[in-house]
């Protein structure tokens, strides 16, 4: 109609989502997103030199922090911030104060879909985690909440309305997330499979989290989103996201909170370089095949009724158990304690209990 100025819609919970993007170069890569991140507000974690100016693109409304910032407002809790590795990107976890947070890497451009429509991949991550989860019964259309699917015949009505979303993880074309290894062995593959579903991972089942296309609801597991001591000064890297992954799931699946993967897509601009990150990786490769038995036969006392009191409680099961595979494992349970007494320096609103997913405020 004539006359008529299009007002754009305001975008999914604008006031109430941080994108956090951790760094050490020019973040050019915004432009692309700008259609679908101009409205929100940006943390930028400076990883690395912090007398290096990193130049974002004008228009964006973000707050930088380099390491100086981090250690003016942790003092001696910033040594659980990792130095020169991706983990520094939960610092900005605990500085946000929204409900929701978006990462994303500063290699990850917009995705297109089969179709060739650019994916907004912020979009669909508010959608997973604004609909609830179903980790206690597998339903075989995939996420039964989307429109078009349903509970499949045979599905315990009992358990339809499902629980709270805590956790989305998002997932990548072109380069996959591989290991070093089979980066060695694979230098060329891509990853060009478009596949259009969304599924929540079962209770007891613990999966490989990647950090660069992940969002999460801060006020139900923010705590336990901590990326662990890892880069310079520690004899591992590249294992920041899983370690987050695996204790959040633990937490998760105690206090009756979901986890979904699928879509969003991003794509995935370029590789790491697979003889660095196999020296990185080393020591992981071996130490997971303990790590993950551990988690799996991980278990947490009933009276743990907040994300803090899980954590601090797998930091003693971490520190009893795993400090025997290797001295590494002490100072990181260590510095799981350090975290969480920082996040409620930072978040002084007290804990929050969860029960069956709910927040007793």
């Amino acid at each position: 109609m004539a006359g008529v100025s299009k007002v754009a819609p305001t975008p999914l919970l604008k006031d109430e989502l941080d994108i956090v993007i951790p760094t050490i170069r020019n973040l050019d890569f915004l432009e692309m997103w700008r259609p679908f991140f101009e409205q929100y507000h940006l943390i930028i974690v400076q990883d690395g030199d912090p007398s290096k100016v990193i130049k974002v693109p004008e228009g964006f409304d973000y707050e930088l922090y380099n390491r100086n910032d981090i250690n003016r407002i942790l003092g001696p809790k910033a040594s659980c911030i990792s130095f020169k590795d991706s983990a520094c990107r939960c610092f900005g976890y605990m500085v946000s104060k929204k409900k929701y947070i978006f990462t994303i890497d500063d290699d990850c451009f917009v995705a297109k879909d089969p179709s060739g429509k650019d994916i907004n991949a912020l979009e669909q991550h508010i959608k997973n985690l604004l609909t609830p989860s179903t980790p206690f019964f597998f339903n075989t259309l995939y996420d039964p909440y989307r429109e078009g699917a349903d509970f499949v015949r045979g599905y315990p009505f009992s358990l339809r309305e499902g629980i709270p979303t805590a956790v989305s993880h998002g997932l990548w074309l072109n380069i996959p997330d591989y290991d070093a290894p089979t980066q060695l062995v694979k230098p060329l593959e891509r990853n060009t499979r478009f596949v259009d579903a969304v599924l929540t991972i079962p209770k007891g089942t613990l999966f490989p989290m990647c950090g660069m296309n992940l969002a999460f609801n801060r006020e139900l597991i923010g705590p336990a989103m901590y990326f662990g001591l890892m880069g310079d000064g520690q004899p591992i890297g590249r294992y920041d996201d899983m370690w987050a992954g695996w204790c959040m799931k633990v937490i998760c699946d105690h206090l009756g909170l979901g986890v979904k993967t699928g879509l969003p897509y991003i794509w995935h601009s370029k590789a790491s370089n697979p003889f660095v990150n196999l020296k990185k990786e080393y020591k992981g490769i071996y130490w997971q095949e303990e790590l993950i038995p551990f988690f799996q036969s991980a278990t947490l006392p009933k009276d743990c009724t907040t994300v803090q009191s899980c954590y601090i409680e797998l930091s003693k099961q971490v520190k009893a158990k795993l400090g025997k595979v290797d001295d590494y494992f002490l100072k990181l349970a260590d510095a799981m304690v350090t975290w969480v007494e920082a996040w409620d320096e930072l978040n002084p609103s007290g804990e929050k209990s969860v029960e069956n997913g709910v927040v007793a405020k």
